[in-house]
């Protein structure tokens, strides 16, 4: 329902006949109601196993009713296989919703499929790939053919070829001029090492502590002061949060301060009014402004004040430094005991599943005798259900032991000793300066994407799209490209002709100022913000598209059997 609220809200859909809106339930035999159903789902085997529930247990009622089924975003040979074994395929109708990219803000669109990261890389179905393919077409008939494409990862090219392939259908003159020039496809498995990461802007923090879900944020009564929780629409429409979202975490609160004395300010203009036409315009053009603004700083001083009391108890510094080590590759035996200690204090599962994953991707795997002893460790603290968590995250690649071979090579990822060789993440690391060397880093006047991780870490994927629109390809980058999973491919067909490293010129039109990235498994908070960064200092203007948004803690929930 959430994508849904963003096409079409509940008023809308009951203005047009809708007389209830049911969520989904296993546990619900029958339905009240009219006699038209209408099941929205995605094309899930379980789910086509709860509806055959109902469809049966309401004949059996002897209730007569017509039943649709409307697939988002495609319609599955297998859904119909189900529901034909149940015996209840004579009764429903089959349809698709082709909901693809949904706009979330002015320069970000997201397909709203967090299972893509699941199904695609851990289970190796391409059926997804489809539908983001279909996504690039739709876009390309409304803004035309994108020109330079580079591809970064299995997925990316699969999908490069299959958007070739539906646009050579299409009749060159029925599509529009282009307005985007470039476009980046990249996996998420060429760098799963920055959503693993703790985020520490402003809107990365909300999103870790309380959940933004297609643009929308649920505050409660901690953060609001009201019985009812409040849902908010987070988009640059707002000009407060517009101007405080991609901060770091550090320089927000006294933002939101200086931007309460503002409002404060607005407000004392009252006492200066002199007649009933003065105060008629101030009550017409200010008034109602400031109580909107003053409405919403209060949600956002409240809400940074629960995001400080979480970062202020408990063992947040500890954890950030952690991080930061694996990620410098530094004092690697003090963090597996760190990581020891969280376990045998029965902190958070997750937390500490997100460290081993940090631990084992920055490392190239844990030795094997680390491995065995973290895990025995982690299975008699949280339990041994978990067995089956560290199975997917071993198949997907996230957490798994280094393989050593005869000849004392490895594959990719697990190339390196947690004592001894560097792993693949820091070869990279160091070739692309991903770790910078800055004694001060200046968090309110950022001059590097790395601000977005409190300058410990720039992130690979944002460093790499900086790389190849800079390169216009991977000149030069094939060193780096060849550790990458999945490969690379680029087709450059209106080439800018600047120099290395150059800026883009002053008298090119806006549309070879426009780039498109497309992540593939998810992106998180912080990427964008470090994309909009890049922007801002090289002049592109970057559209952010994403099968789904997430962070260290959705991509993990996604994976594991909970």
């Amino acid at each position: 329902m959430r994508p849904l609220d963003r096409v079409a809200g509940a008023s809308l859909l009951k203005e047009h006949g809708v007389e209830k809106i049911f969520k989904l339930d296993p546990s619900q035999r029958a339905l009240s109601g009219c006699e038209q159903r209408l099941y929205l789902v995605r094309p899930q085997m379980t789910t086509m196993k709860y509806i055959a529930n109902h469809v049966l247990c309401e004949r059996e009622k002897h209730e007569r009713r017509s039943y649709k089924i409307l697939f988002v975003p495609k319609k599955m040979h297998v859904c119909e296989m189900i529901l034909e074994t149940e015996g209840v395929l004579g009764y429903v109708s089959l349809d698709c919703f082709p909901l693809d990219l949904i706009p979330l803000d002015v320069d970000l669109l997201s397909m709203e499929l967090p299972e893509f990261l699941r199904t695609f890389y851990m289970d190796g179905d391409q059926g997804s790939l489809h539908s983001v393919a279909q996504s690039l077409v739709n876009l390309q008939s409304l803004y035309g053919v994108i020109p330079n494409v580079y591809a970064i990862g299995k997925g990316s090219r699969m999908v490069n070829e299959l958007v070739k392939t539906m646009l050579s259908s299409m009749t060159e003159p029925s599509l529009p001029r282009n307005e985007i020039d470039s476009m980046v496809l990249i996996d998420r498995d060429v760098d799963f090492v920055t959503p693993l990461c703790s985020q520490l802007t402003y809107e990365g923090l909300l999103d870790e502590t309380f959940g933004i879900h297609s643009g929308f944020i649920e505050f409660d009564r901690a953060v609001t002061g009201k019985d009812q929780p409040v849902k908010l629409l987070l988009t640059s429409h707002d000009e407060l949060y517009n101007e405080v979202r991609d901060r770091h975490f550090s320089n927000v609160f006294g933002f939101l301060s200086s931007k309460a004395k503002e409002v404060q300010t607005g407000y004392d203009k009252r006492h200066d009014l002199k007649s009933v036409g003065d105060m008629k315009t101030y009550v017409a053009n200010e008034l109602k402004g400031l109580k909107q603004k003053h409405k919403h700083l209060v949600y956002h001083i409240g809400a940074c004040e629960i995001i400080m009391n979480k970062k202020t108890k408990g063992d947040f510094e500890d954890y950030l430094r952690t991080e930061h080590c694996l990620l410098e590759g530094s004092d690697i035996r003090e963090n597996i005991n760190y990581i020891e200690e969280c376990i045998n204090r029965q902190m958070n599962a997750l937390s500490i599943l997100r460290l081993l994953c940090l631990l084992s991707q920055t490392q190239g795997g844990l030795l094997p005798k680390d491995y065995k002893s973290l895990r025995a460790q982690f299975l008699h603290s949280h339990g041994f259900e978990h067995l089956l968590n560290f199975f997917n995250l071993k198949k997907l690649g996230l957490l798994c032991e280094q393989e050593v071979g005869p000849s004392g090579g490895m594959p990719l990822g697990k190339m390196a000793s947690s004592m001894g060789k560097r792993s693949v993440f820091q070869a990279v690391s160091k070739k692309l300066n991903l770790i910078p060397r800055m004694e001060d880093i200046n968090l309110k006047s950022p001059v590097d994407m790395s601000y977005v991780f409190s300058g410990a870490f720039t992130p690979l994927s944002c460093k790499l799209v900086e790389q190849v629109l800079t390169r216009e390809g991977f000149a030069g980058l094939e060193e780096t490209t060849r550790s990458l999973p999945g490969g690379t491919f680029a087709s450059v067909r209106n080439p800018s002709g600047k120099g290395k490293g150059s800026p883009m010129p002053a008298t090119k039109s806006s549309a070879s100022r426009v780039v498109l990235v497309y992540f593939l498994g998810g992106c998180t908070f912080s990427e964008i913000a470090a994309l909009r960064f890049l922007g801002r200092q090289k002049g592109y203007r970057f559209l952010v598209a994403t099968t789904s948004l997430i962070n260290g803690k959705t991509m993990l929930e996604s994976l594991l059997e909970l």
